[in-house]
C-alpha cells in the first residue's frame, strides 16, 4: 500500500511521530522515553496491561497531558493541541456520553464541537445512523441503550468528522459478533481512505487480525515494536506442521527420525516437526519423499502474539495476565 499523503503541497509519510516522550507523576514514571512512528492509513496496535502507560501515552498524543520530555509531531509539525485536536478522533475506554440526553441531539452536539456546522453535522449524523441502522434511535436517551448500542454511538461520534488520526480504546467491548464485524469493517474502510488508527486493547487475537504494526508496553517502557508479520518471524522456532498419508502418531515408537528434524508433537492430527540448525524445510520434504510417504500438507507454525508476549515477560505479572486471556 502507498502510505504517502499529500497535504498543503508537501508529502507526509508519518502522520504521527512520538520521540522519547516521558511523563512522571510524583515519583512514578508513567511513560519512560517511548518512541514510535505511525504511517498514514495504518492500523497500529498499542498493547499492554493496566498500568503499562498506554492511557498516559494516549493522553499526551491528544494534548490532555504535556510530556515532561520528548516531542510529538503530527502531520509533520510539532503537535499543537489547539489547532490539531479537531483532526483527531478519540474513543476512550471510559465512555463519555450524556446519559439524559437524546441520542440524535448528542451526536449533533459532539459533531459541532469537532468543528462541523449544524448543516454538516446533521448530514454526517444521518449518514452514520443510517449506515449503522441507528435511524430509529434518534429520540432515545443514552441511559436506555445497551452497552453494545452505546458502543456504536460512541464510535460514530468519534469518526463522523473524518479525523486524520483515530484512537480507539477497546472498541469491541460489549459488542456481539455481528456488530463487532460491522465496526471492524469500518476500521478497515477508514484506514483505506487514509485515516491512521491507534487500536489499544489486551485482546491478542484482535490485534493479529486487524493491525499492521504493534508496540507492547510494560511499566512505562516499550518492550516490543514491529510489524505483526515481522514480530512473528523474529520469534519463530523452526516449527512446521506436516500432513502425511497414513502418518504415525508422534508418541508412537515408529515416529519418523532424521538428523534434519525432530518430531515434537501433533496438531490437528498432523505431525509437528522442529527443524535442526543448518537444515532447511526442503530437507523435511526430501526425507518423506525418499521413503515414498505421501505429503498432504506442509506449513510453517508461527507463534501467536500471545505466546510471544508471554515469552518476553516470562515469570512476571504481565505474563500471567496474558496467559489468562
Amino acid at each position: 500500500m502507498d502510505r504517502t499523503h499529500t497535504n498543503n503541497n508537501y508529502s507526509i509519510m508519518n502522520i504521527l511521530e512520538v520521540n522519547d516522550v516521558q511523563k512522571t507523576f510524583a515519583t512514578q514514571v508513567a511513560v519512560d522515553k517511548v518512541s514510535f512512528r505511525l504511517d498514514q492509513g495504518s492500523i497500529f496496535g498499542l498493547l499492554g496491561p493496566n498500568g503499562a502507560g498506554k492511557t498516559t501515552l494516549i493522553r499526551m498524543i491528544t494534548g490532555i497531558f504535556y510530556p515532561d520530555a520528548g516531542t510529538i509531531h503530527f502531520e509533520g509539525r510539532p503537535f499543537d493541541a489547539a489547532n490539531d485536536i479537531l483532526r483527531i478522533g478519540y474513543m476512550p475506554e471510559e465512555r463519555g456520553l450524556y446519559k439524559k440526553m437524546k441520542i440524535g441531539e448528542q451526536a449533533l452536539y459532539l459533531a459541532q464541537l469537532k468543528g462541523l456546522s449544524r448543516h454538516e453535522a446533521t448530514q454526517k449524523v444521518r449518514y452514520w445512523f443510517n449506515k449503522f441502522e441507528m435511524q430509529n434511535w434518534w429520540n432515545k436517551k443514552v441511559e436506555d441503550l445497551s452497552k453494545g448500542m452505546s458502543q456504536k454511538l460512541q464510535f460514530v461520534t468519534t469518526v463522523l468528522h473524518e479525523p486524520r488520526l483515530i484512537i480507539l480504546d477497546e472498541p469491541f467491548s460489549g459488542l456481539d459478533p455481528v456488530n463487532s464485524n460491522l465496526i471492524k469493517d469500518e476500521i478497515y474502510d477508514l484506514a483505506r481512505k487514509g485515516s491512521s488508527i491507534i487500536f489499544s486493547t489486551h485482546r491478542m487475537e484482535q490485534v493479529e487480525e486487524i493491525c499492521d504494526h504493534i508496540i507492547l508496553m510494560n511499566k512505562g517502557q516499550k518492550i516490543l515494536d514491529g510489524s505483526v508479520s515481522g514480530v512473528k518471524q523474529q520469534f519463530k522456532e523452526n516449527l512446521f506442521q506436516v500432513g502425511l498419508e497414513n502418518a504415525e502418531p508422534a508418541e508412537n515408537g515408529a515416529a519418523p527420525r532424521s538428523e534434519a528434524f525432530a518430531v515434537v508433537g501433533e496438531k490437528d492430527g498432523q505431525l509437528v516437526v522442529k527443524i535442526d540448525p543448518g537444515h532447511r524445510p526442503n530437507d523435511v520434504l526430501s526425507y518423506f519423499i525418499q521413503r515414498g510417504t505421501g505429503i498432504t500438507s506442509f506449513m510453517e507454525i508461527l507463534p501467536s502474539l500471545n505466546d510471544i508476549f508471554i515469552r518476553l515477560v516470562e515469570g512476571t505479572p504481565l505474563a500471567r495476565q496474558f496467559q489468562k486471556v
